[in-house]
């Protein structure tokens, strides 16, 4: 037991270290994307499957509640989260279809949508991405093991480092408190 515990704690700063050597800038960049949007007066959207789609909950909570001290509540939304609307058009159009269609009835020029997927494959999570550029939004992904096919689907992709689904889950949601960190400072 005991090396197990050490083995998953040594992989995870293992994939720490990578991340501060390999993509500090693009998590820069998505803090930027993510002010930029706030403050415009827009919203951000989280999409993703799974593990991916609780910590959508999870980040879309930190905004509109808040992060860690007092401040407005600010915009943001699970696509996660309705299961009338995940079902219904599940069952109506496609599963593919869940995430796209929300946000064509939600999402305005302007507005921030982070899709999260620990392959970068989610075909519901790239729809979406397509939709939200056609819609004049802002695309942000969250993916690991080299990317997937979200390549060239979103404005910015960060890799994590790694082809290990939990390294991934756990820089994502990394990653998404350093965004929840800057928007607080910088739209609090």
């Amino acid at each position: 037991m005991k090396d197990v515990i050490k083995y998953e704690l040594e992989s995870h700063q293992q994939t720490i270290e990578q991340v501060i050597e390999q993509i500090q800038p693009q998590i820069l960049q998505a803090c930027e994307m993510a002010v930029t949007t706030i403050l415009a007066g827009n919203k951000i959207m989280f999409c993703g499957n799974g593990g991916s789609a609780a910590d959508s909950q999870h980040l879309a909570a930190e905004f509109t509640g808040r992060y860690k001290r007092e401040r407005r509540g600010l915009p943001a939304i699970a696509l996660t989260t309705d299961t009338s609307a995940l079902t219904a058009i599940g069952n109506d159009y496609a599963y593919d279809r869940v995430f796209d269609r929300q946000v064509e009835a939600l999402a305005q020029k302007g507005d921030l949508l982070i899709g999260i997927s620990s392959t970068g494959n989610s075909a519901n999570v790239i729809s979406a991405f397509e939709m939200a550029k056609e819609k004049g939004c802002q695309t942000l992904g969250l993916s690991g093991k080299g990317g997937g096919k979200f390549a060239g689907k979103c404005d910015l992709n960060i890799v994590v480092p790694s082809d290990i689904t939990a390294r991934n889950q756990e820089m994502h949601i990394l990653i998404g408190h350093i965004i929840c960190q800057v928007v607080d400072d910088q739209c609090g």
